[in-house]
């Protein structure tokens, strides 16, 4: 198994830099097991959300989707990730802003991980208004 940075990842996914590119496909085809760590995830998303890409939802959703369903690829929690995408697809857009989908893996993440503290979850506390109609985020 390897583990990819976010630039590696980016290079993969969108093909755009004639050196590198290449070089990314080869590594990632030439090996059984890829993992993405969470953090990479993100940033790759925010990165292919931000000013230079500019993909809306429904793209992002689309290579979320595409990953998780590559062979090979593999995430810190793949369940995880899977309900995280489920939770984005379904959020609606609230006064012209919608959740994002680290939003929704932040909020899967903390309930999965309080399953293992011994203190229960409360809840997970935004500002973010489009975020807090996600399942566990919660006004402050």
């Amino acid at each position: 198994m390897i583990a990819l940075d976010t630039n590696v990842l980016l290079r993969y996914l969108l093909q755009d830099d004639p050196e590198q590119s290449p070089k990314a496909a080869q590594l990632i085809t030439s090996h059984a097991t890829i993992l993405i760590p969470d953090v990479v995830l993100v940033e790759t998303i925010w990165t292919l959300k931000g000013k230079k890409y500019q993909l809306g939802k429904a793209e992002l959703i689309h290579v979320l989707k595409a990953l998780l369903e590559e062979s090979g690829i593999c995430f810190e929690n793949n369940q995880t990730v899977w309900q995280a995408l489920n939770d984005y697809r379904k959020a609606d857009t609230i006064d012209g802003k919608q959740a994002d989908f680290p939003d929704a893996l932040i909020a899967r993440k903390a309930r999965l991980m309080a399953k293992t503290r011994p203190t229960p979850l409360i809840g997970i506390y935004t500002f973010d208004t489009a975020a807090q109609q996600l399942p566990g985020m919660l006004p402050i």
